[in-house]
């Protein structure tokens, strides 16, 4: 019993190093919602980008994955069009060795490793972090010091003031290539401390848009110069969501989420000889349920229990005549358990422990099966919020039980341990500077298509190993704007790292033997340097004006150290760019916003040799929106009830008698410029959204 009440005792000590930090100096400020951002940033040691309030809604955005193209270190895949295929890869360390979270809980894919963004709509997101390493807090999930770079998305939060009991918002938005996007929310207080959130989406598009196909010989004669539209982009989707939120006490909460996406696309193919459209399509129906409970116990210990159910379908189809007809179907089950503890020793020494546990399945051509275990050990040191330390050993165990279609059955399993060591210094409270630095390693056990995978996959692969190092910089002005009314707050902020990582067993697909069937081996090893730089500016006006201005920058070599005898040793990988930032500046009035975004990406290559045959130019665009809100009166329905009813009763109701409607005009890429962002797969030029909001 001593051992059981010394583990609990070990797993709590996140939610007090989140907890008891000092308030910031930004404690009070008001810029519409920037200054919330600010505060709890505070509380990282490892500051994370983020996107939010205005900045996010304002951006010319229809889902996560657009958004994130605005984080430096990120690069974004995507394949074109709305119905493209969108994934996320951070620092170069590839696709799998990112978790994508949504609301504390990781979305996960056995089959491929691999998440599309362009499912999750910002319509129901109102926060959006970028973590570089993990998340510096270390009341987490077992499964989240797994990860060498992590996003997290936060859905909207039903938020209700005195004497509102109900909110319904509905949006319509239409644009270019025949983009239909209506969607409805609706938020209900059921008592004074549960709430419930329900929100439905519709998207349709048919993805035709006109593209530019020029190739240029490495003579510099033209191959290629013509115009042609873009074909089998079309999409038809339906995205559901439910949640239940009990926030039962000051400390405790209990939440129940529902998610549900079904769709059905046509896959946009490669444009390669002269063939402009392909034969495949593609059905998806994601669903979920998980459910969270969080609670603080006797002032020093934090518990939280996360628990979750997925079930997700997927059927290919390949049409196309020149190749081998395809009719497949997949089906991925995954059960996911959690347990976190964390409690606070002394006043600055804080531990926690926690354990999780999941179970995937595939089935159909790959049935498969895996049981992972994670189980985390971490403690955080805060002295006098000058040094604050954190430490982590995390444990994975993987073991499989797989049987391909020849009838082959493979039980690999491996364990390994990975460390973690994040450091901040404050060398002063009088002003915001801070230094941080952080080593961590983690895992990546390959996925079911890497191992189980017909004529491809490889039983006998290794995990990859992946090694970081950072350090960096961050520092925060606040200063003060004096008026003709008033003094108006204002702030700038800097924030830059370097970081050196390393990748070894990296799992690759290379073509072997007389046919050259690809297989998958272990022969990546990877050098990784990089600097991110970030600035912010929010400059407030009188008269209600505010500018925010927001800069990226990020230098970056990947290069391929794995055989010295390769004509590609000491080249850059593929498709990753030295040179890449992006800007946005948001001008706002009272009710009112201007944005204006940038984005460039710098020149890279398309094959791991750096030769002409594979060389990519950079590309840029520009986007602009205009937006702006205006209450509407509403018939007074109580007006004779009103004339009996207490002060209290008529306050509560006049704060319900306006309807809000907000109307933006978005453009993007507004000049037009012809890109690609992965080779023979064009992006669209100039495009248009108009939206239309009624928030009741």
């Amino acid at each position: 019993m001593r051992k059981i009440y010394l583990l609990n005792i070990l797993i709590l000590s996140i939610s007090f190093a989140f907890a008891n930090q000092t308030d910031s100096i930004w404690t009070g400020l008001q810029l519409d919602e920037i200054e919330v951002s600010a505060a709890r940033l505070e509380k990282d040691i490892i500051i994370p980008q983020r996107l939010e309030g205005k900045q996010l809604q304002s951006l010319n955005t229809l889902s996560v994955a657009d958004a994130i193209r605005y984080f430096s270190g990120a690069q974004l895949k995507d394949y074109g069009g709305v119905a493209g295929l969108k994934t996320v890869n951070i620092r170069s360390m590839g696709t799998n060795h990112i978790g994508i979270y949504y609301n504390g809980i990781q979305i996960g894919n056995a089959q491929n490793g691999q998440v599309d963004l362009g499912k999750f709509s910002l319509e129901n997101i109102e926060q959006i972090d970028l973590y570089h390493g993990q998340r510096s807090d270390i009341f987490q999930s077992a499964r989240e010091f797994g990860s060498a770079g992590s996003v997290y998305l936060t859905s909207r939060r039903p938020r209700f003031k005195e004497g509102e009991h109900f909110h319904i918002k509905a949006q319509m938005r239409a644009g270019s290539f025949r983009l239909i996007n209506p969607s409805v929310l609706v938020d209900v207080r059921l008592t004074e401390k549960i709430s419930m959130s329900m929100n439905a989406e519709l998207t349709s598009s048919d993805g035709k848009y006109k593209f530019r196909y020029k190739r240029v010989t490495p003579s510099g004669q033209t191959a290629y110069d013509t115009t042609a539209v873009r074909q089998n982009g079309d999409i038809n989707a339906i995205r559901a969501e439910a949640s239940l939120n009990d926030y039962y006490s000051n400390t405790g909460f209990v939440r129940l989420q529902l998610y549900h996406y079904n769709s059905e696309r046509g896959v946009p193919g490669a444009i390669v000889n002269n063939v402009w459209r392909n034969g495949e399509r593609l059905w998806d129906r994601n669903s979920f349920v998980q459910a969270q409970w969080e609670d603080e116990f006797f002032n020093r210990w934090n518990i939280r229990v996360n628990a979750k159910y997925a079930n997700d379908f997927t059927h290919y189809i390949n049409y196309d005549n020149r190749l081998l007809y395809v009719d497949n179907r997949y089906l991925q089950q995954e059960i996911y358990l959690s347990f976190a503890n964390c409690v606070k020793l002394f006043r600055f020494w804080d531990l926690s422990v926690a354990y999780d546990l999941q179970w995937n399945r595939l089935s159909k051509y790959m049935n498969a099966n895996r049981l992972s275990h994670w189980l985390s050990l971490a403690t955080a040191f805060n002295v006098k919020n000058y040094l604050r330390l954190q430490a982590s050993v995390l444990g994975t165990f993987v073991k499989d039980f797989g049987k391909t279609q020849n009838g082959k059955t493979s039980n690999p399993q491996a364990y390994r341990f990975t460390p973690a060591v994040f450091l901040s210094y404050r060398p002063t409270q009088k002003a915001d500077l801070k230094f941080n630095a952080f080593y961590k390693q983690s895992y990546r056990f390959p996925t079911f298509n890497d191992l189980y995978y017909t004529d491809m996959g490889n039983a006998d692969l290794r995990p990859e190993l992946a090694k970081q190092r950072s350090v960096g910089l961050s520092y925060t002005l606040p200063f003060c704007v004096e008026t003709r009314k008033n003094v108006k707050r204002s702030m700038f902020s800097i924030q830059a790292d370097y970081y050196y990582n390393r990748i070894k067993d990296k799992i690759i697909a290379y073509p072997k033997g007389q046919q050259f069937r690809w297989t998958m081996l272990n022969l990546g090893d990877v050098k990784i340097n990089g600097l991110d730089v970030n600035t912010q500016l929010v400059f407030a006006f009188d008269h209600d004006v505010t500018l925010t201005t927001k800069l990226q920058y990020t230098y970056q070599t990947a290069i391929d150290v794995t055989d010295p005898n390769d004509v590609f040793y000491g080249d850059q990988i593929p498709y990753i760019p030295w040179h890449s930032g992006s800007a946005i500046v948001m001008l706002s009035w009272r009710e009112y916003t201007l944005n204006y975004s940038f984005m460039y990406v710098g020149e890279r290559y398309n094959e791991q040799e750096n030769s002409r045959y594979n060389y990519m130019q950079p590309w840029y665009t520009h986007d602009l929106s205009v937006s702006g809100e205006w209450e509407l009166k509403r018939k007074d329905r109580y007006a004779e009830r009103e004339k009996t009813a207490t002060l209290k009763e008529q306050g509560a109701r006049s704060k319900n008698r306006y309807t809000k409607l907000k109307a933006s005009v978005d453009i993007g890429n507004l000049l037009g410029q012809d890109y690609e962002v992965i080779l023979n797969y064009p992006m669209p030029k100039q495009n248009v959204k108009c939206t239309v909001t009624l928030t009741y």
